[in-house]
């Protein structure tokens, strides 16, 4: 470690890491990176607990074209992120795609309308009624829906671990320090930062820090004088046995089955033999930053009834395995936070992603490294997504957040 750095990223899972490697792939940046990481096991990290799957069916343009990117990276990874004398990173990509079903006529609306800003930026999504939707998946009870939304291309789910090691190691092959530490303190100097305080006593002048924190992004604003409206929120996965299991059923993409988001909110796709499945709390709190105790009652409350009732194959499944994990909620708008602080510039948030991270890292880690490289974004304008609304209290829209 080196006792200063053009950059310094503090938090080192996908984020971090893929802001480190858009870096250190840009042929226009020279200078040098250090990321900051106080857990390398990443046993807690949202990364590691993320269900990890990517979708374009969302509302807002931006949103989709964020997507969009993150779908491209994945499919060129193993190419992309090949280090020499190494083997190819595989992330094990399912094209499953997603499926929304609608049980009222406002869903339906909805459905229609974000139907229109996915198509008009070229997303392979279609609408089905109830007729087509039982068709292509026989297994589920139809009689209540009124609209489904299917991504037939660009959408499924991955290995969440395999995208954080690729971006680590090909951004460490580039150049990229990392760094086992904890940052108690950013040095400021007026509208600037100019260094950061490790827990191990030392520390690091900088030109540039990224607060890549996840949920304790909220923590590491603060040490520069800073807010972001960012908190951890508990999400319970349970993975599932199904003793007639319907993966296979399907008369599309080869009989898979998607990633289906029910009207209730709750939400299953198939795990290998398995399946995996969540449900969105009735009740959600900021949580301790330390607290991973599943909420064992959603699946009872929650997700079992609603499933068993969409299909009579999930009339008889039972919990196999679970665990919980933390959004990084952006308690604003549940968006990700991507650029600047209007003040103090060379602070820099890429945060709040509200689920949505692992998806939406590849697009924000290379906008980024744009911001610091060029002082502008030169791809995807995320401009609309930057602090400047958080700032103004003025909420970015997305109508498809789960």
């Amino acid at each position: 470690m080196n006792p200063r750095y053009d950059v310094v990223i503090v938090g080192g899972a996908v984020i971090g890491s893929a802001v480190a490697y858009f870096l250190m792939a840009n042929p226009d940046f020279d200078g040098s990176v250090l990321i900051i990481e106080r857990d390398p096991t990443y046993r807690h990290a949202s990364t590691s607990l993320s269900a990890s799957s990517i979708r374009v069916q969302f509302s807002n343009p931006v949103n989709v074209r964020i997507s969009q990117f993150g779908s491209a990276f994945i499919q060129d990874f193993a190419t992309t992120m090949q280090v020499a004398g190494e083997a190819p990173p595989a992330l094990n990509f399912h094209p499953g795609g997603y499926l929304f079903l609608a049980s009222t006529e406002a869903q339906a609306q909805t459905l229609r309308e974000n139907h229109a800003v996915q198509r008009a930026c070229g997303a392979d999504v279609v609408l089905w009624g109830p007729e087509a939707l039982a068709r292509a998946f026989p297994h589920l009870n139809v009689d209540d829906i009124l609209l489904a939304s299917y991504g037939q291309s660009g959408e499924g789910w991955f290995s969440n671990t395999g995208l954080m090691n690729g971006l680590r190691a090909k951004a460490r092959s580039l150049g990229a320090d990392f760094v086992r530490d904890e940052v108690v303190g950013i040095v400021r100097d007026g509208n600037r930062v100019s260094g950061v305080t490790l827990k191990s006593g030392a520390t690091v002048a900088a030109g540039h820090v990224v607060n890549a924190s996840g949920p304790r992004a909220a923590l590491t604003a603060r040490m520069a004088g800073l807010d972001v409206p960012v908190e951890p929120r508990k999400r319970t996965l349970f993975v599932l046995s199904c003793a007639r299991t319907p993966e296979g059923s399907a008369t599309v993409n080869g009989g898979r089955l998607p990633l289906m988001i029910d009207p209730s909110g709750v939400f299953c796709r198939p795990e290998g033999r398995y399946f995996l499945a969540g449900a969105p709390p009735v009740e959600d709190p900021a949580v301790d930053w330390d607290d991973f105790e599943p909420r064992w009652e959603e699946f009872e409350d929650l997700v079992w009834p609603a499933l068993a009732q969409r299909a009579e194959a999930f009339e008889a499944i039972k919990i196999v395995n679970q665990w919980a994990g933390h959004y990084d909620f952006n308690t604003l708008d549940h968006n990700l936070i991507v650029g600047p602080h209007p003040e103090v510039r060379n602070f820099i948030f890429a945060n709040g992603y509200s689920g949505h991270g692992l998806q939406q890292g590849p697009a924000a880690g290379r906008a980024v490294s744009e911001l610091i490289t060029y002082g502008t974004f030169r791809t995807l304008d995320l401009s609309e997504v930057g602090y400047e609304r958080i700032a103004a209290g003025r909420p970015f829209l997305e109508k498809a957040v789960i």
